[in-house]
């Protein structure tokens, strides 16, 4: 089974750099797993915290994966909000496909906004089910 987080995550930032409003509010070139050094003072997304919990049963490889991405703005919370709003709207319904591993189910879990002036975060959450293929 090849790394099932890091297939996602590549699946999720393909689709959010191909989402017109997502990237209306974040361009595509700033929708990345690390953020640039120099990204002080710009509105971003980043990928966060992410885990594996394996469930092997009846002779199926897979489990349940937890990933965060994190949106980033110096100009606001209502800003933030946005952003976190887009990248959920262009995840929604869809199930992401990939290449050595299959996706049973994608869906968001939960967003947390965070203060901590000048910078204001989303936590962005989704919780995936995935076989290998």
């Amino acid at each position: 089974m090849a790394d099932p987080v890091f297939e996602l995550q590549g699946a999720i930032i393909t689709r959010l750099r191909a989402t017109p409003a997502v990237t209306a509010l974040v361009p595509a070139e700033r929708i990345r797993d690390i953020p640039n050094a120099t990204w002080t003072n710009v509105d971003y997304i980043s990928v966060g915290p992410s885990n594996f919990m394996p469930d092997d049963y009846d002779c199926v490889d897979g489990g349940e994966v937890m990933i965060q991405f994190d949106c980033w703005s110096v100009t606001g919370l209502a800003t933030v909000r946005a952003i976190a709003d887009a990248l959920r709207v262009a995840t929604r319904d869809w199930v992401p496909a990939l290449a050595t591993n299959r996706v049973v189910s994608f869906s968001h879990w939960r967003t947390d906004y965070i203060r901590n002036p000048p910078i204001n975060q989303a936590s962005v959450r989704f919780t995936a089910i995935i076989d290998a293929i």
